[in-house]
């Protein structure tokens, strides 16, 4: 009986800063950038959406 990698569930990729790149393969590599960019705009929504909060609470006590 044969295993075919491509039959296997892959893990789900992730990263971490400053990890070893020169084994991955490109496909690996878009894949963790697309990944990447997903998070980056979700801490930026977050930030934003942190920054207002803080805006609406400075203002009502500045009243």
């Amino acid at each position: 009986m044969s295993f075919i990698d491509d039959d296997r569930p892959q893990k789900k990729p992730t990263h971490e800063i400053g990890a070893d790149l020169s084994m991955l393969s490109v496909d690996e590599l878009k894949a963790r950038v697309e990944m990447l960019k997903g998070e980056i705009v979700r801490l930026e929504a977050e930030a934003a959406r942190k920054a207002s909060g803080r805006q609406a609470a400075e203002s009502f006590f500045r009243s």
